[in-house]
């Protein structure tokens, strides 16, 4: 197991000289009430007592019941100021403009919500000069399960590097809400979505083949399958160069 007494010393002093450096005066990030959230929020607190979670529920109930809640019960503990942005009728406002402009498919549906939900973390850094935080993990970035301009847009992501078991070894040294660390992780883009059941493969599974461990073949070639297809994610922006 990592030492995570050291790790948060670590990350909160990396955020504090990003802070310094940037000239910004606060952080701001999504509070998803999910694991990865919760961590960026304690260690983004922790660094900048600045720091404002937002609650964006987008459509789905959970958003609106559990998650809603278990982001709440987050910000209590550790003094986080929460905000609340219903991004539901924006939803609803984009997929009207759309008509007879385009036939939505499933994926690009589910994409429409973390993309609203970057373009508010932004708009309301840009309005109280904050850093917006991500809240991706090492195991999702590896198999492109993010929204390229959504949940993949941050100024800077105190936990890019650890995998998904990690972050739960994490929250619990920190004593996080059992509730966030034992529920079903789902992105929540649709009802009864998760992360799991979407991928394909288990965290478990997924976190021992990116540490070098055994895994059934069915489940490798599901993981590199993947990896390969979501590499225009992790590359950057393509430009045409003499």
């Amino acid at each position: 197991m990592r030492d995570y007494k050291k790790e948060f010393e670590n990350r909160v002093a990396f955020i504090k000289n990003l802070l310094e450096q940037s000239g910004a005066k606060g952080i701001v990030f999504g509070n998803s009430g999910g694991k990865d959230s919760a961590l960026v929020g304690i260690l983004c607190k922790a660094a900048c007592d600045d720091t404002v979670g937002v609650i964006l529920p987008c459509a789905t109930r959970r958003n609106y019941e559990l998650d809603a809640d278990d982001g709440r019960a987050v910000a209590e503990k550790y003094e986080i100021e929460t905000r609340f942005v219903d991004l539901t009728p924006v939803r609803e406002a984009e997929l009207k403009a759309l008509e007879g402009a385009v036939d939505m498919t499933p994926g690009a549906l589910a994409n429409i919500a973390p993309r609203l939900r970057m373009t508010t973390l932004y708009a309301i850094a840009g309005a109280e000069n904050r850093l917006v935080a991500g809240t991706g993990n090492k195991s999702e970035l590896y198999v492109g399960y993010f929204t390229k301009w959504g949940d993949g847009a941050h100024d800077f992501n105190p936990i890019a590097d650890l995998t998904a078991t990690e972050i739960f070894e994490f929250l619990r040294y920190l004593d996080a809400p059992k509730s966030v660390i034992e529920k079903a992780p789902s992105a929540a883009l649709f009802e009864g979505q998760t992360d799991e059941t979407e991928m394909g493969v288990t965290y478990a599974e997924l976190d021992s083949y990116i540490n070098g461990g055994t895994i059934p073949e069915d489940k490798k070639a599901k993981i590199d399958r993947l990896h390969r297809i979501s590499e225009h994610k992790r590359t950057g922006i393509a430009r045409y160069e003499e």
